[in-house]
């Protein structure tokens, strides 16, 4: 790898020196939900499925940032885990899951532009 840092296209996310691949935000955000899904579903048995201990364990570990806590209302919080076992069979797949993270991801959005805004609208009101 070259020394420079790196320039990445717009249109390709690849370097323009050394030409190898660069993920935009949003596949770096992707690659990361299933990594930390992963991450803690393969502690027991079944690697498909967090089980209530595998669970605790992420929120525990992973929402435990002061600073995202601030950005999202605790109520959303609450919202998305209390909806996580859809199907209340104790586990949470990884489709449950990811709606959690959707589901937590409108909680910030939320908050930083407020609960009221119109939709469609692509501005906060001021």
């Amino acid at each position: 790898m070259h020394n420079r840092q790196h320039s990445v296209t717009s249109q390709l996310y690849s370097c323009k020196i050394c030409k190898h691949s660069v993920m935009s935000k949003l596949e770096k955000a992707i690659v990361a939900t299933v990594e930390v899904f992963e991450e803690y579903a393969g502690k027991d048995d079944d690697k498909k499925k967090l089980s209530n201990t595998e669970l605790s364990a992420l929120i525990k570990d992973q929402l435990s940032s002061p600073e995202l806590k601030s950005k999202i209302d605790p109520d959303d919080i609450s919202e998305a885990l209390e909806r996580i076992d859809k199907n209340h069979d104790g586990e949470v797949s990884f489709k449950e899951f990811s709606q959690c993270v959707a589901q937590l991801s409108l909680g910030y959005f939320r908050k930083k532009y407020g609960k009221d805004k119109q939709k469609g609208k692509g501005k906060p009101h001021q």
